[in-house]
């Protein structure tokens, strides 16, 4: 072979290589367009139905409205993805959308909370029965000390809304103790709403001197790692709730 045709194939040679290299180069790198605005979306979705989950939603009876206008100031962005995130939570029953008038919150009717209370009266029974198996010792003694302070005698029905954010917490808490996702999911919408309940019904008819002594029966199953006692005595408390409602809970009719 000529020293000219030796040349020519080490310059092809040379040539492939170099187009395997881009190709493959090509190929590690081919990206999509990063989409911000779902992110954004997503935040204004979580921060709207946080708010919405923070209201005292049975308070009263008046609709409580939500001004587009005014929520798209306050979170400093347009008013599209605003209305996009009340769509979304109108999907999950959160808001209503009435034409001319513009977005509500939901409130449930007494049949609707009742069914709510049902469902996570076994959701956060099993979740007790789990905790006796999963949480430490520390976890479960945190739960006293929400109300260490009411064990030294202090009436809870003298500082209610102190208790009653106690009380909320503690049912929280016995759900994450539980360590089952699925579970966690369930119950975050469900939440939403019986939160208002809990805090409105708590200060009615000594039910927060009972529903500390509830708690203190549920600690003490749940030290002992009594998982059937502890999941009916959690059962049982929260199905009080749905009794009061029953008997006693007019404004939501």
């Amino acid at each position: 072979m000529s020293p000219y045709g030796l040349w020519y194939i080490v310059c092809q040679m040379t040539r492939n290589a170099h187009s395997w290299t881009d190709s493959a180069a090509q190929a590690q790198l081919t990206l999509q367009p990063v989409d911000t605005g779902s992110v954004l979306k997503d935040k204004i979705y979580h921060a709207l139905k946080e708010a919405i989950g923070e209201m005292d939603i049975y308070a009263s009876t008046e609709e409580l409205r939500l001004d587009e206008r005014q929520l798209s100031e306050k979170l400093g962005v347009s008013r599209t993805p605003v209305r996009e995130a009340l769509c979304r939570l109108e999907q999950e029953g959160f808001v209503r959308t009435v034409p001319r008038r513009g977005a509500f919150v939901v409130r449930k009717s007494k049949r609707e909370i009742i069914e709510m209370v049902t469902v996570w009266a076994a959701l956060e029974g099993m979740s007790a029965r789990l905790a006796t198996q999963r949480a430490d010792a520390a976890e479960i003694a945190r739960l006293r000390h929400m109300f260490a302070t009411f064990e030294d005698g202090r009436e809870p029905q003298a500082h209610i809304d102190e208790y009653s954010d106690r009380n909320i917490e503690f049912h929280q808490t016995i759900l994450r103790l539980g360590r089952c996702e699925l579970i966690n999911a369930i119950t975050e919408n469900l939440f939403i709403h019986l939160r208002g309940i809990r805090a409105r019904t708590i200060a009615e008819r000594d039910r927060a001197e009972r529903s500390i002594i509830d708690h203190m029966h549920i600690i003490e199953a749940l030290e002992a790692r009594d998982s059937d006692l502890a999941e009916r005595l959690v059962r049982e408390h929260t199905l009080t709730l749905a009794e009061h409602i029953e008997k006693h809970v007019d404004y939501l009719n």
